[in-house]
């Protein structure tokens, strides 16, 4: 992709969240006030800790709240355009939305092809295009190439986690939502994936919301990010300036000699400080 298609593709968003709210069993509120938007052919991760309401806004953009008897009770949801909160699962991956669950989720009992196959079950544009496809998909992952013919379920969480990306991409998605592609992988198996990623972007042109609690890889390959905390975002940024902001330093790292604190009140902290001066 030219640097001035690139330029064009971030001007504009393919993908908008605003303000949502999301309730569980009616009763217990996850998300409060939820908006981030992703420009079309870039990356954007969204980070926080284990419980800040990653994977609910994931799902409630992939319309899978409904499984966990979730829903979205306000606020708006647009991809490629259109508004999607009544929209089917199925109906938003053949509009090219998918999402790459946490924990990577192959079907065990079959082989590592048959996996990537089931990715394309919702296309209708003939058997060579699908086997193209396929092949592209093994040129960015060699190694489900060699594994194949093995049943997934024997195979290593790396290349499980590879097989979910690549049953993605059988899809021909415009957008990856991919939900914690690092978590349970060794360091440099991380970095691998996250170069594949990195490359899908640049060749295929595929947008990516990344949720991440490893906020130091994603915020290398992300462009901008958005920080989660108790079901709101409390901070977002380019991420080349979130990477050297020392409140987002001492969150994650602990570092203080307060102890751990809450992200929300270093930043309602920062606010008084400037209204005080």
């Amino acid at each position: 992709m030219t640097d001035a298609a690139l330029a064009k593709n971030e001007a504009e968003t393919i993908l908008s969240v605003s303000n949502i709210e999301v309730i569980y069993n009616h009763v217990i509120l996850v998300l409060k006030g939820v908006s981030l938007s992703v420009p079309r052919g870039g990356i954007v991760a969204l980070l926080g800790a284990n419980g800040a309401g990653k994977t609910t806004t994931l799902k409630a953009i992939s319309n899978l709240l409904r499984a966990e008897r979730g829903e979205v009770t306000k606020g708006s949801i647009e991809f490629d355009g259109e508004r999607i909160e009544s929209s089917s699962p199925s109906d938003l991956v053949r509009r090219g939305c998918i999402q790459v669950m946490e924990g990577r989720h192959c079907f065990g009992h079959l082989t590592i092809e048959e996996n990537l196959m089931t990715g394309a079950f919702t296309r209708r544009d003939g058997a060579a295009n699908v086997r193209r496809d396929l092949e592209m998909v093994y040129d960015y992952f060699p190694r489900l190439k060699e594994r194949r013919g093995s049943m997934a379920g024997y195979t290593s969480g790396g290349e499980q986690q590879m097989t979910a990306i690549g049953r993605a991409l059988m899809s021909r998605p415009k957008m990856v939502l991919l939900d914690e592609p690092s978590m349970g992988l060794a360091p440099q198996l991380v970095e691998e994936i996250f170069e594949i990623v990195k490359k899908l972007n640049e060749e295929q042109g595929v947008s990516l919301l990344l949720a991440e609690q490893n906020t130091n890889i994603a915020l290398r390959y992300a462009k901008y990010g958005y920080i989660l905390e108790s079901g709101r975002v409390v901070m977002d940024g380019e991420a080349k300036s979130l990477r050297e902001n020392e409140d987002v330093k001492e969150f994650y790292l602990g570092i203080g000699g307060e102890g751990r604190r809450s992200f929300k009140n270093v930043k309602h902290y920062k606010r008084r400080k400037r209204w005080l001066a």
